[in-house]
């Protein structure tokens, strides 16, 4: 394995070679995060703009990785048109293209540039307001999904229990399958039970349509008295009571949870209804899904992997929690 740093000079060179192909002037580029995707940030007289190197099979093993970043960025453009929020515009290459392959360093990666959304980003300074703000954003989304007619070649990732539990899907380089015989015994006992009880949830919970999939508070900037809703790389259609656990995931084993949990639900009901009797099963599957991706993420980049056995043990923590209740 590579370390980081290496892995990030090699990428780097991806995202100035893509650049390349913008209608973009000289600029700065400065390094944001090397995780799912690997981002920096653009700064020059034309503004600021993110530049996006994605990851190969990101979207599955069996899904043309192309298609499927260009449906993410047909949707932001439809959201920008249909609606007030406030979400990334996609910058359109030299070409035409919205999506571009860019080569260099032995390297070869899809990669797209957004214009930036300005705000900042309260994870770890969250109060309730906050998720009131996000709850309300979430279903106006929600709103124009339903009422939206996707383009022909809308490839969307499905958000089904086949997705989750299945083989499709590939973290790092590793199959999802590979990433369950990586998982320490105790850990996979507990994530099959959970395998086993969404069967049955997923098959009968309604409320399914196009959905961010990973709206959490990381993924919200705040500005203004507004948020922005960013890092839309996982939409696809999903259940939207599984967007709402995302969205308390993190929170859930807070002791003010239940504020939390309170206004993101209020916000979203002041646009749209929703049932959530199984709103912590659908966190224990984001509890599984994300432990999934990380270990599989682990294999490949150095930063997760020294966090791997913390990330095992919160699984665990969290799982007791929300099985108790």
């Amino acid at each position: 394995m590579r370390s980081r740093r290496a892995q990030v000079a090699r990428l780097r060179q991806v995202a100035l070679a893509a650049l390349g192909r913008y209608p973009l002037p000289d600029g700065r580029l400065t390094f944001l995060a090397h995780g799912e995707n690997t981002t920096f940030r653009h700064d020059s007289t034309a503004g600021r703009h993110l530049v996006r190197v994605h990851r190969p099979a990101r979207h599955g093993r069996d899904v043309d990785s192309m298609a499927a970043i260009r449906s993410e960025l047909a949707w932001l453009r439809a959201l920008r048109i249909d609606t007030e929020l406030a979400v990334p515009d996609p910058l359109v290459a030299g070409d035409g293209s919205l999506a571009v392959e860019a080569s260099r360093a032995g390297e070869t990666r899809a990669c797209t540039v957004l214009r930036w959304v300005d705000g900042r980003i309260r994870e770890a300074s969250a109060r309730p307001v906050h998720l009131f703000r996000l709850g309300e954003a979430m279903a106006r989304l929600h709103d124009q999904a339903d009422g939206w007619t996707p383009p022909p070649d809308f490839v969307p990732i499905r958000w089904d229990h086949e997705t989750f539990f299945g083989e499709g899907m590939v973290y790092g380089n590793t199959p999802a399958r590979g990433c369950w015989a990586l998982l320490p015994a105790e850990v996979r006992v507990r994530f099959e039970s959970v395998e086993a009880r969404m069967a049955a949830i997923m098959s009968d919970v309604g409320g399914v349509g196009l959905i961010h999939a990973d709206l959490h508070l990381g993924n919200a900037v705040f500005h203004r008295g507004g948020v922005g809703l960013i890092d839309f790389d996982d939409c696809g259609t999903g259940s939207r009571l599984y967007e709402l656990a995302v969205a308390l995931w993190e929170l859930r084993d807070r002791g003010d949870y239940a504020r939390f949990r309170e206004s993101l639900l209020s916000g979203y009901r002041t646009w749209r209804d929703v049932d959530v009797v199984h709103l912590d099963d659908f966190i224990a599957l984001r509890q599984v899904a994300f432990d999934l991706w990380y270990t599989g993420m682990a294999q490949v980049n150095p930063a997760f992997a020294a966090r791997l056995d913390r990330v095992h043990r919160w699984s665990l923590s969290m799982l007791d929690l929300v099985e108790a209740c």
